[in-house]
């Protein structure tokens, strides 16, 4: 039997599925539905409307196939169609805040917590900041943008962004503590 890389068969998927085989895209968005669900999911809390975040993200994401020029992974380019799809859901749903309070925080902030917090808690957890905090964390955190690269995306300022992350990172510190305490009967 011969094995034939994963990334030899997506390339030709997506030469298919440029070409409007039905198949080919269907291949694709199986293979990369269930991640992009978890994107748009970090951004939205209802699975619903994340869903048809995702399903709007793939109609553009076959849309403008074209555009797609092989030069880093497909998945990357996928997500980032994701991830702005979520945050113009959000624009349209409402105004997004973001305090406006800005001070420099520096890059190299960071903490520690010893958790035993399960996936689901976690998220919880991160549904539960306001949507400016809970913005930032996640495309800083979980999805690797830059401060500038955020700034940009969400049409604030570096300083804005900075601000945000380290107010988010604050309150899911103090969160996780309360939660680690009362579940060890320490409160």
């Amino acid at each position: 039997m011969k094995v034939i890389q994963l990334h030899k068969n997506e390339t030709k998927l997506i030469k298919r599925a440029i070409k409007k085989n039905r198949e080919a895209q269907h291949l694709l968005f199986e293979i990369h539905a269930p991640k992009m669900l978890s994107v748009c999911r970090y951004y939205i809390k209802d699975v619903h409307s994340a869903e048809e975040v995702m399903l709007n993200g793939f109609f553009k994401v076959f849309k403008h196939l074209k555009s797609f020029k092989n030069e880093g992974s497909f998945e990357g380019w996928i997500r980032r169609i994701m991830v702005r799809e979520a945050i113009s859901f959000l624009r349209k749903k409402k105004p997004i805040e973001f305090t406006t309070d800005i001070e420099y925080f520096e890059e190299n902030f960071s903490y520690t917590i010893e958790s035993n917090l399960a996936v689901a808690e976690l998220q919880q957890l991160i549904d539960s900041l306001p949507e400016g905090y809970k913005m930032v964390f996640v495309m800083y955190a979980i999805e690797g943008y830059k401060h500038h690269e955020i700034a940009d995306l969400l049409k604030v300022s570096e300083g804005t962004s900075k601000s945000q992350l380290f107010k988010a990172r604050q309150m899911l510190q103090k969160k996780i503590k309360e939660l680690n305490s009362s579940s060890y009967g320490t409160n």
